[in-house]
């Protein structure tokens, strides 16, 4: 079941507050992100120094336990998230929360809500990306393959997961290019993003590929503008997709996301696409 209150709605819980300690927090934080991709400047310097930053980070999170006072306190004031979701950040007296591939940070009283990236001045490693990246992987993977429609063989050297619209015209264009990315190696798993929402048109075409006997022929035959048509099979699929893709951020589509849970852009050529991925494989990723 989705949680009700993904961090985008979270400012409007926070309010003022949230804007505040952003300001008196600017020593340890950089300039807020969006949900578009890292840029190549931030990549570098999150892959630069990756071991002693996945060392600290692992560290400290081992080191110091999270009072059991203090997840309540952040939960209670965080409406969807669960105690599991709190763990101890980078900077003292702050912690990390994170919902399905979204990172945010609460004072320990739970009063105010950071968000953005935290950088480690000393080496100029963006913290949060590496964190943001495993916690998107971890919600892309608990998503199985059969909620998907998936171009391209198992054994593919490489995989992208794209939130995409029938009626977006970078989504067509990308599909359109289906065939050379398969053949350069990569396999893509379509997941569902109607730009528009519940009850409007592109949700309708969305339904109607997914209830499709022949979802890839059916997706590819929609791309083209063709009228899919069939039996009726409800839209929880969709719902399930579409939640998906709102928990970790999409904003516009195509929206291609790396095995390792990087959110490396929108439409690419496939020499872009695999210079992306392959660029994207130098990240580190976080755990917990």
């Amino acid at each position: 079941m989705r949680r009700s209150t993904p961090f985008p709605r979270f400012m409007a819980v926070a309010g003022v507050h949230a804007m505040l300690i952003a300001v008196s927090a600017l020593a340890f934080l950089a300039p807020s992100a969006n949900a578009n991709p890292a840029s190549a400047a931030e990549k570098k310097t999150t892959a630069g120094a990756a071991p002693k930053a996945a060392a600290a980070g692992t560290a400290s999170k081992t080191a110091a336990a999270i009072p059991a006072d203090v997840r309540a306190r952040v939960v209670a004031k965080l409406p969807g998230a669960q105690p599991s979701d709190v763990a101890v950040s980078p900077i003292p007296g702050v912690y990390e929360v994170t919902m399905g591939g979204l990172i945010a940070y609460v004072s320990a009283d739970g009063k105010y809500l950071l968000s953005g990236n935290v950088y480690d001045l000393d080496t100029q490693v963006n913290l949060t990306a590496a964190r943001r990246n495993s916690a998107r992987a971890k919600a892309l993977n608990a998503m199985s393959e059969s909620n998907m429609i998936v171009f391209g063989p198992a054994n593919a050297k490489m995989t992208v997961t794209v939130f995409t619209d029938i009626d977006c015209g970078y989504c067509r264009k990308f599909h359109g290019q289906i065939a050379e990315i398969n053949k350069a190696g990569v396999r893509v798993r379509y997941l569902m993003y109607p730009r528009t929402g519940p009850a409007t048109e592109s949700w309708d075409k969305a339904e109607q590929v997914w209830c499709a006997t022949d979802r890839r022929e059916a997706l590819t035959r929609a791309k083209k503008g063709e009228a899919i048509k069939g039996k009726a099979c409800g839209d929880a699929a969709i719902k399930k997709q579409y939640e998906l893709g709102s928990d970790l951020g999409v904003e516009g589509t195509p929206a291609v996301f790396t095995q390792n849970g990087d959110y490396i852009g929108g439409f690419l050529t496939p020499a872009e696409l695999v210079q992306a991925i392959q660029e994207s494989a130098k990240t580190p990723v976080a755990s917990r």
